[in-house]
C-alpha cells in the first residue's frame, strides 16, 4: 500500500474516512458533529497531527535504511521498484517545503561541535509542519479564550439546557397537532360531519350494548340529557372514556382499545345528540353540568339620574 498510494493521499484517506465515520455515527441534529462539539474538532486535529509525524517518520526510517544498502542491493531495488508518484519531482518539491530535511550527504554540515561517547548530535531545524500545526494551537487557545471566556460563549452545558428547552417547546407543538397523541389538555369538540359520522361507527360498533343506539342509556346512563355523573364536557368525556368510569361498576378503560383520536370522535358524537330525547330513555343520573370555562358576566344597568334640580 505504502509504495501504491502516496503518503499524502494516505493521510486525507485515513483522515477523511474516520472523520465520515463520527460525523455518521454521532448524533449532532442539524449541525455538524465537529462544530457542535468542539472537543471532536481537537481530537481530529491532535489525529491529523499524529498521522502526518508517523507518516514523515516512516518515510525518515525508509530513506536511512535506503542510504545503509549497498551499493548492489540499491541497484536491485531500484530495478524491481515501480515508479510511483513519490518519485516525481513535484511531490519531493512539496515534501522538502514541509519537512526542510537536508541529504545524508551533507548532514556533516549540521553537526554540533560536542559528542558523548561518539555519538554526534544534528542541529536540524524543526520541521515547518510541525512550527505551522503548533502555531495553529496557539491561535485555537486564543479564538478558545476570546470565545468563552471573554465574550461568555455557550458551553456544552449551556448548550445542552438551552436545546432541552427547545425541545419541550417542540413537543408541546406537535401534540397540539399529532393525529395519535391528543390527551386531555389538548383534545378539543369536533362538529365537522365526517368526524361526527366517524364518531358514531365507533360508538354504533362499542358502546350500544350499555348505552343503546340511540343514546337513551340501558346499562350505562343516559347520554342525551344534561346530567352527568362524571361530568359533560369534551374533557371530562373523553377522560373517562381514557381511565374508566367509576371503579367497580362504571365504564372499562378505552386506551387498550381505541387511539386517542377515535375517543376523541366519539366523545364529540357523544355531545351531539344532547337534546336528541330518545324514546324510552333511561331517567337522568348524576348532577347537571355546566361547563366551568363558560364565563357568565352580568351586565349592571346603571339608570341615569338627573342632577338637575328644579327649584
Amino acid at each position: 500500500m505504502k509504495k501504491v498510494i502516496p503518503a499524502y493521499l494516505r493521510v486525507l484517506i485515513i483522515f477523511f474516512a474516520v472523520f465520515i465515520a463520527m460525523e455518521y455515527f454521532i448524533d449532532s441534529g442539524d449541525r455538524p458533529a465537529f462544530i457542535k462539539y468542539p472537543m471532536m474538532m481537537v481530537f481530529l486535529g491532535v489525529f491529523l497531527f499524529l498521522l502526518i509525524a508517523i507518516e514523515i517518520v516512516v518515510s525518515a526510517i525508509d530513506n536511512v535504511t535506503y542510504h545503509l544498502l549497498t551499493e548492489e542491493q540499491k541497484t536491485k531495488l531500484e530495478e524491481v521498484k515501480s515508479v510511483t508518484i513519490q518519485d516525481s519531482e513535484w511531490y519531493k518539491t512539496i515534501m522538502q517545503k514541509l519537512t526542510k530535511t537536508v541529504p545524508i550527504e551533507d548532514e556533516g554540515q549540521l553537526l554540533l561541535d560536542h559528542d558523548y561517547d561518539g555519538i554526534k548530535e544534528l542541529n536540524n531545524n524543526l520541521p515547518p509542519w510541525w512550527v505551522y500545526l503548533f502555531y495553529g494551537t496557539i491561535a485555537f487557545a486564543a479564538i478558545y479564550l476570546i470565545r468563552f471566556e471573554i465574550m461568555d460563549g455557550d458551553t456544552q452545558e449551556m448548550e445542552l439546557k438551552k436545546e432541552m428547552t427547545q425541545a419541550k417547546i417542540d413537543v408541546a407543538e406537535y401534540m397540539k397537532t399529532a393525529p395519535d397523541m391528543t390527551d386531555e389538555k389538548s383534545v378539543v369538540l369536533l362538529t365537522d360531519a365526517p368526524s361526527l359520522a366517524e364518531g358514531k361507527v365507533i360508538f354504533t360498533t362499542n358502546c350500544v350494548a350499555c348505552h343503546r343506539p340511540d343514546g337513551g342509556g340501558s346499562i350505562g346512563p343516559n347520554l342525551t340529557d344534561n346530567q352527568w355523573i362524571l361530568g359533560g364536557g369534551i374533557k371530562e368525556i373523553f377522560h373517562t372514556l381514557m381511565n374508566g368510569g367509576r371503579d367497580g361498576k362504571g365504564m372499562i378503560s378505552w386506551k387498550g382499545t381505541l387511539k386517542p383520536k377515535e375517543m376523541q370522535k366519539v366523545a364529540s358524537y357523544v355531545l351531539s345528540l344532547q337534546g336528541s330525547n330518545p324514546k324510552d330513555a333511561k331517567p337522568s343520573e348524576g348532577e347537571v353540568w355546566i361547563d366551568p370555562t363558560a364565563i357568565k358576566t352580568d351586565t349592571i344597568v346603571t339608570p341615569k339620574t338627573d342632577s338637575t334640580q328644579v327649584k
